[in-house]
């Protein structure tokens, strides 16, 4: 099936975590038919707890904290589809069309906000959010003066254990039975620093029967470590599949290679979020969203008309402002934030008046 006129949009984002959504937000708010195709899930939506997200309080969880995005973006205008993204592809008007399943859309620009999967360790493994956590900088606040483990044998594991050395100073690097592959100079780092490197199998977990939080690790050799969480250091998979297809650039690291604005290297395309270079930290992703939705806006926009536009097609006529859709129009008037307050659309049609009779 073809994308239909319902289906055409300005803004097309792929994806549904914060960077994602706040791409969305930019768009509606700037005038701009936007949709937000997102499958579900996602790493936001594990987490049990929001952390370092100014004005959002810790017991807020993953799924609460999207919940209440989505709802703003849609009092703005946005649509949400759920579904997954299987192709995109330029047409030869110069917009994309955007398959996911039986549905297709169309954009003037595409935002990828695919973000990555952490790499798993095999089991056994604590419970993710109380006792298992991916994000350093994000949970090494939980863990002050805690036993903690790092979980890997690469450089990230052996530099995570050294850092987790700045908020507690019980610190263990478990290998599982794997060779270590970090430098001869991260070596000589890890021997300088108070951290025990425990080469044992993980045999089983310990949690604590009411909370279900992290209490201890079982080895292979019959050991027993207490700990009350820890991170795993294995890498990430990049969701690019979508960037290559359209010819992006990738970093070696194999993030989407972006400016500071989300553009790729392929015109029209932008992405935002873990899926790119850098922290993976909500807030640094909602950064990287509205600096995505404003680049976005001040390409499509309608106005100013250039020089060379007011040339070719003349001044702009009173009747070509304001460039805003009417769908968009009437959503603003609307919405409790407007100046004034809400008001019916100015192109709403007058109620009938009663039938005397």
């Amino acid at each position: 099936m073809s994308a239909s006129d319902e289906n055409a949009y300005d803004v097309a984002v792929v994806g549904g975590g914060p960077a994602g959504l706040t791409t969305a937000l930019y768009g509606a708010r700037l005038g701009h038919e936007t949709v937000l195709i997102d499958r579900g899930g996602g790493r936001a939506a594990m987490m049990a707890d929001t952390h370092n997200v100014i004005g959002v309080t810790e017991e807020t969880s993953g799924n609460e904290f999207l919940a209440t995005a989505r709802e703003q973006v849609a009092s703005y205008g946005g649509d949400f589809e759920r579904g997954f993204v299987e192709s995109i592809e330029r047409t030869d008007d110069g917009r994309f069309r955007l398959v996911a399943g039986d549905d297709e859309f169309s954009a003037k620009r595409v935002v990828l906000a695919t973000g990555f999967s952490d790499t798993r360790p095999d089991p056994p493994l604590p419970r993710t959010g109380k006792g298992l956590h991916y994000c350093l900088h994000c949970d090494a606040y939980m863990f002050v003066d805690e036993p903690v483990y790092v979980m890997g044998h690469g450089e990230a594991a052996a530099h995570v254990a050294m850092i987790m050395l700045n908020v507690t100073d019980d610190v263990d690097l478990l290998t599982r039975g794997a060779e270590p592959t970090w430098s001869d100079e991260t070596a000589a780092q890890l021997e300088a620093h108070p951290i025990e490197v425990v080469h044992e199998e993980v045999a089983g977990v310990e949690n604590d029967p009411d909370s279900g939080w992290l209490e201890a690790l079982a080895f292979a050799d019959g050991t027993r470590r207490e700990y009350r969480g820890g991170f795993p250091m294995y890498g990430s998979d990049y969701n690019t599949a979508l960037a290559e297809s359209l010819g992006c650039d990738l970093t070696d690291d194999g993030t989407i290679d972006v400016d500071d604005h989300g553009r790729t290297s392929v015109d029209g395309v932008f992405a935002v979020g873990d899926v790119t270079p850098g922290h993976n930290q909500i807030p640094v992703a909602m950064g990287q969203g509205a600096k995505a939705g404003l680049a976005i806006h001040k390409e499509i926009r309608e106005f100013p008309r250039s020089t060379e536009a007011i040339a070719r097609d003349g001044p702009v006529d009173d009747a070509e402002v304001p460039a805003i859709s009417p769908e968009l129009l009437a959503t603003a008037v609307a919405h409790e934030g407007h100046a004034g307050g809400p008001r019916e659309s100015p192109s709403a049609e007058p109620e009938a008046a009663a039938d005397d009779d």
